[in-house]
């Protein structure tokens, strides 16, 4: 079982920044690709930016370039790095380990106003 727990959402305004930050409880990650998605209200959830422990990384085309998806050296924490924030990032983020089991964090609201 892992438990992820989110953090670092927020009220912002467009074209601040922010960093969501995904904890495993000090477990190691290390076996699982990472990954954010986002869902807006009352649509599917939908994916954001990926990453495998190797060091590659993959985005959404609406996230490129403004987000930055990283992990610790402990292999332990996830984040986000959001910059030039939309309006239309508003949205709740979930954080996913991916494995032979996918695990999900509870989300953390963005909230960015124009």
């Amino acid at each position: 079982q892992v438990q992820l727990v989110e953090s670092g959402g927020g009220v912002v305004q467009a074209g601040d920044s922010l960093t969501l930050s995904c904890a495993a409880s000090g477990r190691s990650l290390s076996n699982y690709r990472m990954g954010w998605y986002r869902q807006f209200p009352e649509k599917e959830r939908e994916f954001v930016a990926g990453l495998w422990w190797s060091g590659k990384t993959y985005y959404t085309d609406s996230v490129q370039g403004r987000f930055t998806i990283s992990g610790n050296d402990a292999q332990t924490t996830v984040y986000l790095q959001m910059t030039n924030l939309k309006v239309e990032d508003t949205a709740v983020y979930y954080c996913t380990a991916g494995g032979t089991q996918d695990y999900w964090g509870q989300g953390t609201q963005v909230t960015v106003s124009s």
